[in-house]
């Protein structure tokens, strides 16, 4: 065997080691992970406090107080939503069962599955949806402690970030110092930016949604706006499901073809002044990486971590790549996950978008 064949294999080892511990320890990456990407978006809030005098161990709290006021404001707004969409459930029992009636009769006259092996299947099937939701039930907590490990980290990280720069740069050669910081730098800078971006961008969805569906004449617009909206963490599948269960709720509700039609073109115009608009002028090149490398991220992170790696992916892949530029036996992996150089440029469109908006505020 060649040198550079058992090169290649102690490589592939070693990826494969290292997809195989953030794995197994995801009950103590995620947390972290997800704590210290939030923590770079309140960054730049915490230094402004701390530059007007605000204590030191104040600030992180505060930041903290904001970030548990957000979720809580937004879980109040969706039970309020979805208060009031229980107010239809038995207008949704009794299509159910009108839908399921005539389904049944479809099969039996066309498939011929007498209606009592029909409920037999049925029955399996809700067995198994009971347990998965026992299932989600039981990791409810999981879920409360892993919030509160988010909170304990973003504290942390903010509170002790001079103390961790501090260490990675001890870390380095005298030589590399320089080098080192800039990598912190900018892998903080582009996480920070991409938080602030899709932020931005979730709250347009919100508001174009709201506006789409209003028009359209779907119950409870508002509740299935903010569903789509913040779906859109999971990137690519996240609206499509959204919107899938805008029109399945409205069928239910009897919605007629043309209020169909009208969510599905909501939802293409949407995607499309999200696409060639929203992305270019709010997020911006910040995150340079390549749709191939972007779906192969979102699948590794979903096979490593489940949803929490699809929404991690892009921000983490983007630092990976910052580092891979920076240190030059890795620049040719930063060069595969980066963007062509084409189309890194600016479009022209964009650029007159984005003058128009300056004047504007002017």
């Amino acid at each position: 065997m060649t040198v550079s064949a058992t090169s290649i294999i102690k490589k592939l080892l070693l990826l494969f080691l290292v997809f195989a511990g953030l794995h197994f320890a995801a009950d103590f990456l995620m947390p972290l992970f997800i704590g210290g990407v939030l923590a770079t978006l309140f960054l730049p809030f915490c230094r402004w406090m701390e530059r007007r005098k605000i204590p030191k161990f104040i600030a992180p709290l505060i930041c903290l107080l904001v970030l548990v006021l957000f979720v809580a404001g937004v879980g109040a707004l969706i039970g309020w939503q979805v208060s009031e969409l229980a107010k239809d459930v038995t207008l949704i029992k009794q299509r159910i069962a009108e839908v399921s009636d005539s389904v049944q009769s479809y099969i039996l006259t066309n498939v011929g599955i007498e209606r009592e092996r029909q409920m037999q299947l049925l029955k399996d099937q809700q067995s198994m949806v009971t347990e998965f939701l026992a299932s989600m039930a039981g990791s409810l907590t999981t879920i409360i402690t892993s919030f509160i490990l988010v909170l304990v980290y973003v504290f942390g990280l903010l509170y002790y970030r001079s103390h961790i720069k501090e260490f990675l740069l001890k870390l380095s050669p005298p030589e590399q110092r320089k080098e080192m910081e800039s990598i912190v730098y900018n892998a903080t800078n582009v996480s920070q930016q991409y938080l602030v971006g899709l932020t931005k961008m979730i709250v347009c969805l919100w508001i174009m949604y709201s506006i789409g569906f209003s028009l359209a004449g779907v119950k409870n617009a508002i509740f299935f706006a903010i569903l789509c909206g913040l779906l859109e963490i999971v990137p690519f599948i996240g609206n499509i499901t959204g919107t899938s269960i805008t029109v399945l709720v409205a069928a239910v509700h009897g919605a007629t073809a043309g209020m169909i039609l009208s969510i599905i073109g909501t939802y293409a115009f949407v995607q499309f002044i999200q696409g060639w608009v929203l992305e270019p002028i709010i997020v911006g090149l910040q995150v340079k990486i390549n749709p191939f490398a972007t779906i192969i991220a979102l699948i590794i992170g979903e096979l490593v971590w489940g949803i929490p790696g699809i929404i991690l992916a892009i921000p983490l892949t983007a630092m990976l790549k910052i580092v891979c530029d920076h240190i030059q036996p890795l620049k040719p992996y930063g060069f595969l996950i980066g963007e062509l150089e084409s189309s890194e440029k600016e479009p022209s469109y964009i650029s007159r978008i984005k003058a128009f908006y300056k004047r504007w505020k002017k």
